[in-house]
């Protein structure tokens, strides 16, 4: 259960097999308590996690180290695609 209370996934393992379950069926919030699938701050619903698809650190892809100004890359997911680590590269930069 995620701090609101709402049901984020079935089981910790339907979040990386592809599960149905890994599709949030509610809000996620922020830090700040804003709705991310909803709230038009998060232009890209993506989670940032800088891993490889068997969960292991995507070096190089993790954006440690990163600056404004920089081009680095890291493995992000969109939300909603149903499996959380079958990530794609993205600009650190990417708000």
């Amino acid at each position: 259960l995620a701090p609101q209370g709402q049901l984020l996934a079935k089981s910790w393992s339907s979040l990386f097999e592809g599960q149905s379950a890994a599709t949030p069926r509610g809000p996620i919030y922020s830090f700040n308590g804003r709705d991310i699938l909803a709230d038009p701050l998060w232009p890209q619903r993506l989670a940032w996690h800088g891993s490889t698809a068997r969960g292991g650190h995507a070096r190089r892809r993790d954006c440690q180290g990163w600056h404004s100004s920089g081009t680095a890359e890291g493995m992000a997911t969109a939300l909603g695609e149903g499996r959380l680590l079958a990530g794609q590269r993205h600009n650190c930069s990417a708000p």
